[in-house]
C-alpha cells in the first residue's frame, strides 16, 4: 500500500496536511498554519511549511497567487486535489483493516 505522496519522501505528511487545509480554498502559510493547528490539532513550524510547499509547488500540487498584502496565497491544483483525493482513499483503506483487526472476536 503507497502513503507517500510522490516526491515528497519522509515529508508527506507535512504535505498532506497543507493539501487537505486548501481543499476547501486559497489560503497563505500562516492561515495554512492555523487551520491545520484548528482542525488537526498539529502545530507545523515555518520551516516544515515552507519546505513542504516549495516541494507541493515544483510537483505541480498547489499553485501560487498573486501576493495580498504582503501575503503569498496558494490554491489546490486539479493535480493536487486527485492526489489528495488518492491519498485519502488509501488512509480509508489502511484505517478499515487496522479497525477490522482490532475489533473484539
Amino acid at each position: 500500500m503507497k502513503l507517500s505522496l510522490p516526491g515528497m519522501g519522509r515529508f508527506s505528511e507535512p504535505a498532506l496536511l497543507i493539501l487537505e487545509s486548501l481543499s476547501d480554498g486559497e489560503k497563505h502559510g500562516y492561515g495554512m498554519m492555523e487551520d491545520i493547528k484548528r482542525r488537526q490539532g498539529i502545530d507545523l513550524g515555518p520551516g516544515t511549511l515552507y519546505g513542504a510547499i516549495s516541494r507541493l509547488e515544483d510537483a505541480g500540487l498547489i499553485a501560487s497567487l498573486p501576493m495580498e498584502e504582503r501575503r503569498r496565497p496558494y490554491r489546490l491544483t486539479s493535480s493536487g486535489r486527485a492526489a489528495l483525493a488518492e491519498q485519502l482513499r488509501s488512509l480509508q483503506r489502511f484505517a478499515a483493516v487496522g479497525l477490522e483487526r482490532l475489533a473484539p472476536a
